[in-house]
C-alpha cells in the first residue's frame, strides 16, 4: 500500500516548487535539513493523500516514514494523525508508540508541528507528561522541538504548566529552530492567560534570546514591546 501512496505523490511533482522548497527547509550541506529531497507538493495535497489512504495498515505507515523523500515522511504523518483522530485507545498507544520510536524520520520542523500536538500532546493530555521532560533535556534538536509543540494540545486546553516548564528547559537552547518554538508556545500560552505569560517574561526577558523574545510578545500592545524588548537595559 505504501507504493500506492508514493506512486501518487510522484504523479503530484512540481520540480519548480521543490527547489523552492529545498532552499525554504534548509537543505544545504552543513544546514538542519541537509540532504532532504523534495517532490514539491503543497501540504493541502498531501493532507487529500493521507485521508484518501488513512485506513493504511501502521506497519505501511511506518515504512513510508522511513522515505528518504519528505513529502512522503509529512503523508506518513498526516496518515497518522487522521488515524489517531478516528480510532480506538489500544491503536491510539500503538501510533504514539510508533512515533517516538521514529522521531528521528521525523527531521524538519514541519513535520514535528504537523504531527506532534496531534498525536504525542493529544495523546498525553489526560496521562503522565514526564516523557515530554524527558524530550526536552535530550541533545537531539527534534526530540526537544516535539517536546515543546506537543504543548499545544495543553495550551488549547488551557493547561499551561507544562508548556511554561519545557520552556524554562530549553530557554537557552542554541538551536534557532527550538527558539522560535519556545517563542511561539509562550506566545499561545498568553492567548490564553496573559498574566502568566507576563510573570514568565518578567522573571527571563532579561536573558532569554531575542528571537524567542520577539515570538512571544508578539500579541502584545506597542508598549508592552517596547517595554521587554528593553527591559535588558532599563
Amino acid at each position: 500500500m505504501d507504493n500506492a501512496i508514493k506512486k501518487e505523490l510522484l504523479k503530484k511533482e512540481n520540480k519548480k516548487q521543490a527547489l523552492l522548497l529545498g532552499r525554504f527547509f534548509k537543505t544545504g550541506k552543513g544546514e538542519y535539513g541537509e540532504g532532504d529531497i523534495f517532490l514539491g507538493i503543497k501540504v493541502p495535497e498531501q493532507r487529500i493523500t493521507a485521508k484518501k489512504f488513512a485506513e493504511t495498515d501502521l506497519k505501511e505507515v511506518e515504512i513510508l516514514l522511513h522515505d528518504k523523500i519528505h513529502e512522503c515522511r509529512l503523508t506518513a504523518l498526516l496518515i497518522l494523525v487522521e488515524k489517531y483522530k478516528r480510532t480506538d485507545e489500544k491503536l491510539k498507544k500503538k501510533i504514539f508508540e510508533l512515533y517516538l520510536k521514529n522521531y528521528r524520520y521525523i527531521n524538519n520542523w514541519d513535520l514535528v508541528d504537523l504531527s506532534a500536538p496531534k498525536i504525542v500532546g493529544e495523546h498525553l493530555l489526560n496521562r503522565d507528561r514526564s516523557i515530554l521532560y524527558k524530550l526536552a533535556r535530550s541533545n537531539n534538536v527534534w526530540k526537544k522541538r516535539i517536546a515543546i509543540l506537543s504543548t499545544f494540545a495543553f495550551i488549547k486546553n488551557k493547561e499551561l504548566d507544562d508548556a511554561f516548564n519545557i520552556a524554562e528547559i530549553l530557554l537557552m537552547d542554541e538551536h534557532d529552530l527550538i527558539r522560535k518554538a519556545v517563542g511561539w508556545m509562550l506566545r499561545e500560552a498568553g492567548k490564553r492567560d496573559k498574566k502568566a505569560e507576563t510573570l514568565f517574561l518578567e522573571k527571563y526577558a532579561k536573558k532569554m534570546p531575542r528571537v524567542t523574545l520577539r515570538y512571544a510578545i508578539e500579541k502584545f500592545s506597542p508598549s508592552e514591546r517596547k517595554y521587554f524588548l528593553n527591559i535588558d537595559r532599563a
